[in-house]
Parts: structure tokens; sequence; C-alpha cells
């Protein structure tokens, strides 16, 4: 549990929020929510006391640990990637250390051997002789291979760095979790598993994320940071944008008498209520939104404009045709072979692959920057094309 009381965040003459008092409990799971600039991850830094706030205090239960995924990619560069990971339970691994250090001397005394005994037992306690293995396990779940468990950290990509510094985070299960940005460079693959492990979790969780299908997913409330004020509502980031919009379509029409705009909010949100799935964590939402007092509900001040495409012609309704594609890499291993599909006008296709190489051939291809090994594709006669490559530095 993690309680603020009276927190104000202030950089000089800029005011992000004062006079915050909330109660994260366990078993939930907080998406925090704000336009750019709004204050997510300076809310994070002053719970994890990383930033010192203006104003009030953050206070956990007695005896409760905090861990926060950290965003200093070289931080433990000097360390193995097991290591790394062990270290996200730092009582756990001061008592290792401390443990090594007796046991390396030649000689120990009456006094070492005493405190030899204490460090064992409190080392059981918090299940010290499964902590490698279970690290090891964390990893591997989040992609690490085991051949890269027992490397330096300094020789892994960045990509690969993000994946140790969530194990870290996720390792011993700490009472109070902070996340953010967690799907960062994480494939599908890995965000599925993080859903589903977050999903299972009874400790307090606090989510920033710029993912909403993420924030779905796994969180219980959502806390929006809007109007220079941080408001906790029941839900996830959908029953909140949607509950927000409707209660915005409701200020703007003068007409309509108070006991009508209530019952519109009640029918949304059982409407909302019944369409949430089975799950231990969605029903747990089901039933918070059942209780929801409909005062609770306001709009939002922040626009949404989207990426806006603007057409020099109304294109045809084939966009691309795709005819049995082949590529292989420098060393002649197949990426892809015989792909073949049909897109048409209004079509939104995602592309999912295990193998970023093959994905990047297969746009580099359909884009005219480089030879298939095999196949054809065909643009519509109207279509242009734009091109965001993934090196694009």
């Amino acid at each position: 549990m993690i309680t603020v009381t009276n927190l104000a965040i202030q950089f000089g003459k800029r005011v992000l929020y004062k006079d915050v008092n909330l109660k994260f409990t366990s078993g939930n799971i907080y998406g925090i929510i704000g336009a750019n600039g709004a204050g997510k991850s300076t809310l994070l830094r002053a719970i994890s006391g990383e930033l010192e706030p203006t104003k009030g205090t953050v206070e956990m239960g007695p005896g409760e640990r905090l861990s926060v995924l950290d965003q200093n990619h070289f931080k433990f560069d000097q360390y193995s990637v097991i290591d790394t990971v062990l270290m996200g339970h730092q009582t756990l691994w001061d008592n290792m250390k401390e443990r090594e250090a007796l046991y390396a001397k030649e000689e120990m005394t009456e006094e070492d051997g005493n405190r030899a005994a204490v460090l064992e037992e409190k080392f059981a306690e918090m299940n010290g002789w499964e902590a490698e293995s279970d690290a090891a396990q964390m990893l591997t779940n989040l992609g690490v291979p085991d051949s890269m468990h027992y490397r330096q950290m300094s020789d892994l990509s960045n990509n690969e760095k993000v994946r140790v510094m969530l194990a870290k985070a996720l390792f011993g299960n700490p009472d109070n979790l902070l996340l953010d940005e967690p799907t960062n460079d994480l494939d599908l693959d890995t965000v599925n598993w993080l859903e589903e492990y977050l999903g299972n979790v009874e400790q307090t969780v606090l989510v920033v994320s710029h993912d909403r299908h993420f924030l779905d997913a796994v969180s219980t409330q959502t806390v929006d940071i809007d109007f220079g004020k941080v408001t906790v509502f029941s839900g996830n980031y959908s029953f909140w944008y949607e509950s927000s919009q409707l209660a915005l379509r409701q200020a703007q029409n003068q007409k309509q008498k108070a006991d009508e705009k209530r019952k519109e909010l009640e029918e949304f949100i059982r409407r909302f209520s019944a369409n949430v799935a089975k799950s231990r964590q969605t029903t747990s939402r089901k039933k918070m939104l059942e209780k929801l007092n409909v005062e609770e509900i306001r709009p939002s001040s922040r626009k949404y404009p989207g990426i806006i495409f603007q057409m020099d012609r109304e294109p045809g309704n084939q966009i691309l045709e795709v005819e049995g594609l082949k590529a292989t890499d420098n060393e002649g291993n197949v990426l892809f072979d015989n792909v073949s599909f049909n897109i048409e006008k209004g079509q939104k296709v995602v592309f999912l692959s295990h193998n970023p190489k093959a994905m990047t051939a297969l746009f580099e291809i359909i884009n005219g920057n480089r030879e298939a090994d095999a196949g054809t594709y065909k643009w519509g006669v109207t279509i242009t094309t734009a091109y965001l490559p993934l090196d694009n530095t």
C-alpha cells in the first residue's frame, strides 16, 4: 500500500499539481495517464523517493518493499545479468554479499559465526536458495536466453538491457511496484507474458504507459493527471476515455435535464460492466464499476486530434498485391518464403514477426529499396507511399 498525503510538485513557477491525497491499495494496478508534460513520470519519481516533492509525504505499509523499473540502462554495466536481476531485491542482495564476505575469511571469529547464523536464517526466510533459479526463470520469461545470464550487462544491446531491467523490477515479488513505460522495446509475446503476469499479482502496481491496449489489459483503476490535479477513477483506460467523452457531450448539451444525464451515465456503466471479460482481474474491475458513483465521471480537458493524412487524390480499391515473395539474409538463410496477400481500400494491416530482420526485409522490398529473391508486388495505380524505416537516425 502507498499513501500520498498533501503532495505538491513545483518547478520554478510551474506547478504540476498540489494537495494530492491518494491511497494506492494492494491487489490493484493503477494506470497513470495524462498529456505529455503533465507529470506522470514525475509522480512515480516522487513516490519512489528519487525526487523530493515540494510539499507532502509518501508512505508505504510497515516493512513493505518498493521496486522501480530503472530507466538508466548503463547503471549496471559492471555487473553480470543475473546479479543485476538479484539486486532487484536489495535486502537479499546485501545479505548475499555480506555472507560471501564472511565465508571468504581465512578464519572466522565467534562474532563472525554468530553473524553468519543470523544471515543464514534471514537468507532462508527470503527464499535465498531459490533466488538465482528464480531470477533465471524471470529472464527467460522476458526473452533473455540462458546464454546471456552470466554475461556482463555492458555486452548487451539496449533492447536486451530493457528486458533485464524489467526482470530486476519484478524479481522477488515486491509489495509495491512502479513501472514507467514497461512495454518499450518488447515484442508482442513478451508484452502478452507481462500482461498475464501482472494480471495475477496481489501487490500494489503503478504503471505509466502510452500503450492504451496494455493499460486496458492490466489496469483495474485509472489515475488521470489533468487540470493540475491527480484523480483516481475506477476501470481501465477505455472506460475512462469513453466515460469522459460521454460527460463532455453531456456538458455541451445544455438542454439535457439532470435526471436524463444520470440515467445515461448509469446505463453506460451497466453496459461497460457487462462487456468486461471474465478474468480474475477484470471481474474485480467489474465490481468497481458497479459501485461507481456517476458524479465521479468528469470530462477531460485534453484534445485528441490524431494524425491526419491529407491525400492528393482518392485511392482506388486496390492498394497492394503481393504474390510469392521470398527473401534471404546475407548468409543465405531464408527470412520468409511464398508470402502472398492482398490489401484493399479501407483496411488497416498489422504485420507481426518473431524475426525483426524478416519484417525489415519485407518493408524494404515493397518500398523498392531492396530486390526480392522471388515473387512480385504491385501497388495500386493511384497509390503513393511513405515509409519510416527501423533505422531512421
